[in-house]
């Protein structure tokens, strides 16, 4: 039998998620981590309310990511997730979802006009803000980089275009997997320092060239044998993708290959679910993006030159696979 109070549960969600975001974004669990562990320390460094900072806190306890003991806070091992200590935190994550939720404030409003009017691009974003989007791309793509990376046979493959490649992460998988493999990734001027900083702590920078442009304005370099679009095209509109299809067309040698990872939706469009309802986080945060069907994504490559189109993967973790060539 239903019971109606599942769906009152259900919406109240939004009240343990909106503790965990503020936690984040106080950054207390990384405080905690290094041993600031009462809330008298807590409220005194964060100038903040002690009997506000106390019922945040006991509330974190309550959802299990911290323990109290005499007075004192500590992580929970799922709490350690969030800490920037911690070597798979999960905080940039977090602190994207932070600014998510004022995007996702306006959901009535974007589906009552189509559209999100207080959106605002990534590259017009605060440093902050980007350091945490590009912090948190790496976040939820570490392991499926890999996982990725071991499913595609590369081999064949000499040089790879990342368009957008951020900092790096799909680069460095792509890589670890091909040793004759050299790359580029191509982003925008302040993501190129970001990029620079994770290939040297992987030991690839000497194997990756860092190119800084925005693909939506600047021709992109040619002479490659392999593109990558790693989550991008759904942050576009179908003529935009079009455009940038066409723009990687040029930049790929004869015979090339384009490699387009994102959610590829079934006709229904409600499969994959995770890509049913992240074409609402794009309505929210982007001014045209969406998440596409197959026959979507292969009309445009068609029209921008492609053949042999073909979905190699399907997923539900936006691991999704199209590949297409450049008639050679």
């Amino acid at each position: 039998m239903q019971n109606p109070m599942d769906i009152l549960e259900t919406v109240r969600g939004f009240m343990k998620s909106r503790v965990i975001l503020t936690g984040a974004e106080l950054d207390l669990f990384t405080q905690i981590h290094r041993g600031v562990d009462t809330v008298d320390e807590l409220a005194e460094r964060n100038r903040l309310n002690t009997r506000a900072i106390t019922r945040l806190l006991d509330a974190l306890v309550v959802y299990g990511l911290l323990t109290k003991n005499d007075g004192r806070y500590r992580l929970s091992p799922q709490g350690l997730f969030l800490s920037a200590d911690q070597p798979d935190t999960v905080l940039p994550m977090v602190l994207h979802m932070n600014e998510l939720w004022d995007s996702w404030s306006q959901l009535t409003q974007a589906v009552s006009l189509g559209k999100n009017s207080h959106s605002i691009p990534i590259s017009e974003k605060s440093e902050v803000n980007q350091k945490a989007f590009i912090g948190a791309m790496h976040v939820v793509g570490r392991k499926l980089s890999e996982e990725i990376a071991e499913y595609l046979d590369l081999s064949p493959y000499r040089n790879l275009l990342d368009v957008g490649g951020a900092s790096g992460t799909y680069t460095i998988a792509f890589l670890n997997q091909n040793p004759k493999m050299s790359a580029s990734i191509f982003d925008l001027k302040q993501v190129i320092p970001l990029a620079e900083a994770r290939l040297t702590q992987a030991g690839m920078h000497p194997r990756v060239k860092l190119i800084a442009g925005d693909f939506y304005t600047d021709p992109l370099p040619q002479g490659y044998d392999l593109a990558l679009l790693s989550a991008i095209i759904h942050q576009n509109s179908p003529a935009q993708n079009q455009a940038l299809y066409r723009k990687i067309y040029h930049a790929l040698l004869p015979g090339g290959t384009i490699i387009i990872r994102d959610h590829i939706m079934e006709e229904s469009r409600t499969v994959p679910p995770a890509g049913a309802v992240f074409a609402l986080n794009m309505l929210v945060a982007t001014a045209a993006g969406d998440t596409y069907t197959f026959s979507e994504i292969e009309e445009t490559l068609k029209a921008a030159g492609f053949s042999n189109i073909r979905q190699i993967r399907s997923g539900e973790r936006m691991d999704g696979i199209i590949s297409a060539r450049k008639p050679g």
